[in-house]
């Protein structure tokens, strides 16, 4: 009896904390919509050179690779997409002529990370249509090469 009644106790106290937290985040993320902080950029260029977008591209990316991987594999799997693997699914895209000319495979990730974060930021993309596009393609290359284009056609830059 006693028991019972600190679950329940328990439980109220959750839910009001669950409540409390959620008044917090703005309605338009609780609704699913384009996020307020995002910003809007005219050109591929501007995008491919934004350093906060390649930030939160990467951690998108690597989600999405996890998800993907998970799915092949049959069990949950952490994992990250290589500098190397995005780098060159830029150039396949050609958008290797948009980013600058001196940049190493690190800053071409970035710019691809940046890319990929920015359409689904703007709500051109979801994350299950990434793991989707990942899993048509039989190599990775070719994958995030597909989804760079794809997100650069959807964006209209």
């Amino acid at each position: 009896m006693i028991i019972k009644r600190i679950r329940i106790i328990i439980r109220k106290k959750l839910q009001k904390n669950f409540v409390r937290r959620m008044s917090g985040v703005p309605k338009q993320v609780r609704a699913g919509k384009r996020f307020n902080f995002a910003p809007t950029h005219k050109t591929v260029e501007d995008v491919l050179k934004d350093h906060d977008l390649a930030a939160l591209g990467d951690a998108y990316t690597n989600l999405v690779y996890s998800l993907y991987l998970s799915i092949r594999i049959g069990k949950p799997t952490g994992a990250k997409a290589s500098g190397q693997l995005l780098s060159k699914a830029l150039k396949q895209a050609g958008l290797r002529v948009r980013v600058s000319p001196r940049s190493d495979r690190h800053r071409q990730a970035d710019a691809a990370e940046a890319l990929l974060a920015y359409a689904w930021l703007q709500g051109h993309t979801t994350i299950m249509e990434s793991v989707r596009t990942l899993s048509t393609c039989e190599r990775v290359v070719d994958a995030f090469s597909s989804l760079l284009v794809e997100a650069k056609k959807r964006l209209g830059l």
